[in-house]
């Protein structure tokens, strides 16, 4: 498998084959992605995993689509399972999961274009990941001192206040943040149009008046000391005049995280699921955070409902006649003789 700084020989390796090899299907599977599309951190990640793909079957001489069998897949899937990071440690089997599930769409891919009779992937027995844990939503109080946290007397603060506000008024993914341009907010409605969401998928999600509130004023006081190109459209710009990037945010918002003193762990995430966790809590429709977050299926909302535990055990409290206690003078009645 290659290590990080070697993914640029292995990715020339894919167009060094020739036209009809695997190396060259797969290029043009990962732009068919594209096309499709998949955000670029998406294509990104599938061209990643088919270059560890690609580089493993090189190294058998396994040159050809239609060389690839089951039993051969079967192999990969133990070298994934037995393989070792630089730390010693395995890849998780969620990890293993994605790289197999990619394989198998290519494969699913090259049958539909007629390259391969069958798709040697589809009756693979894919690892047996239990569902993720969500982390610990945020209290109001939590979020409100990571907001707080920023300096927002300096341009850079101002621009992460206004980042994390927007990702605490909204829920939206921090990929999608990333893409906002200048003209996705119509503070006139009280939306955010998110034109490109997970799965390519456009939505309009409500922001409240003081994310809107901040964005104005990092827009008036900060993003004109940023910008360099004066036709740069992207709403967020970071300090050298770039559209800031996903790890860029992920980074001011655990940096403001951790000057709060918050220990929770994850960043973007965390103000995603806060957002969802408090108002399903304070009695929003489940079916409406759906929409909000942007979910295709109700039941990956539905987590957050075991989130939202807090809220059950207060309304059990004050509605289940056997909650409580009796209290200790009382006795329970004597069985008739």
């Amino acid at each position: 498998m290659p290590r990080k700084g070697e993914y640029g020989d292995a990715r020339q390796a894919l167009f060094a084959g020739p036209a009809d090899g695997l190396g060259a299907f797969i290029v043009r599977f990962v732009e068919a992605q594209r096309v499709r599309g998949l955000h670029e951190l998406s294509v990104g990640s599938y061209r990643r995993d088919l270059i560890v793909f690609h580089a493993w079957c090189s190294e058998r001489d396994l040159t050809k689509p239609a060389a690839i069998t089951k039993p051969i897949l079967e192999r990969y899937q133990r070298h994934l399972f037995y393989y070792r990071q630089k730390d010693g440690q395995p890849l998780s089997l969620r990890r293993q999961l994605v790289m197999l599930m990619r394989v198998r769409a290519l494969f699913r891919w090259l049958v539909r274009h007629n390259v391969v009779l069958s798709n040697p992937a589809s009756d693979l027995e894919f690892p047996n990941v239990p569902r993720r844990s969500l982390p610990d939503a945020l209290t109001a109080a939590e979020a409100e001192a990571i907001l707080a946290a920023f300096d927002v007397d300096d341009p850079a603060g101002l621009l992460g206040r206004a980042m994390a506000e927007v990702l605490y008024s909204t829920g939206l993914r921090r990929a999608e943040l990333c893409d906002l341009t200048l003209f996705d907010l119509d503070p006139s409605r009280g939306v955010v149009h998110v034109r490109r969401g997970k799965g390519g998928k456009a939505r309009m999600v409500p922001i409240g008046e003081r994310a809107l509130a901040w964005v104005r004023k990092y827009v008036d006081d900060a993003r004109p000391q940023f910008v360099t190109d004066p036709t740069e459209r992207a709403l967020f710009v970071n300090e050298r005049g770039a559209p800031v990037n996903a790890p860029g945010l992920g980074d001011r918002i655990d940096q403001a995280k951790r000057r709060a003193g918050v220990t929770k762990r994850g960043a973007c995430h965390l103000f995603r699921h806060t957002a969802a966790t408090l108002m399903l809590e304070n009695g929003a429709d489940v079916r409406y955070i759906q929409e909000m977050l942007g979910h295709a299926r109700l039941d990956t909302t539905q987590i957050y409902t075991h989130v939202s535990i807090g809220k059950l055990k207060a309304i059990h409290a004050a509605t289940h006649p056997a909650a409580k206690l009796e209290p200790r003078d009382s006795k329970p009645e004597e069985p008739e003789a």
